[in-house]
């Protein structure tokens, strides 16, 4: 299966990036990883945080093709168990999608447009977090729901 994942901005921090390249490494014995980041808008005026995110979201639409199944991540979505998640993941799978994006948007949130594309909306926890800890958590996730599905012991 390919997975991409599409994120506003980028990782700044060593350790976090250290943390992500770690998960990549391990998923790349389960499934093909691309990730697309989408630059983050400056914010120069809060009253016109929409038209950033509108741009922002203009930008990532431009990489999710029409047959991709789409998951956002969004405060508001669908909370699943690992064991939960890694059937969804495989569900998906099982009905003929050969791509499976995720999308993480920035400071400014997701534009309609990119919520309303989203096949799932898929939220970790109620508590907001930095995209780049959203990013971790997903690929945690996704390592984890290979491992549940393919019955190795990772998961306990």
């Amino acid at each position: 299966m390919k997975i991409k994942v599409i994120a506003v901005g980028k990782i700044k921090e060593k350790y976090t990036k250290d943390a992500v390249n770690e998960y990549l490494k391990r998923l790349s014995a389960y499934c093909s990883m691309n990730l697309v980041e989408i630059p983050a808008q400056e914010i120069k005026d809060d009253s016109q945080y929409e038209k950033y995110k509108n741009i922002e979201g203009e930008k990532i639409l431009q990489n999710i093709r029409p047959e991709s199944y789409v998951i956002s991540l969004e405060i508001a979505g669908e909370q699943f168990s690992s064991e939960n998640f890694a059937e969804k993941i495989k569900d998906i799978s099982n009905l003929g999608y050969n791509e499976l994006i995720f999308v993480i948007g920035g400071a400014n949130g997701l534009s309609a447009e990119v919520s309303g594309r989203a096949d799932l909306k898929l939220s970790f926890s109620k508590m907001t977090f930095t995209h780049q800890f959203a990013r971790l958590f997903l690929y945690e996730q996704i390592y984890r729901a290979f491992k549940i599905n393919s019955g190795e012991s990772y998961h306990r």
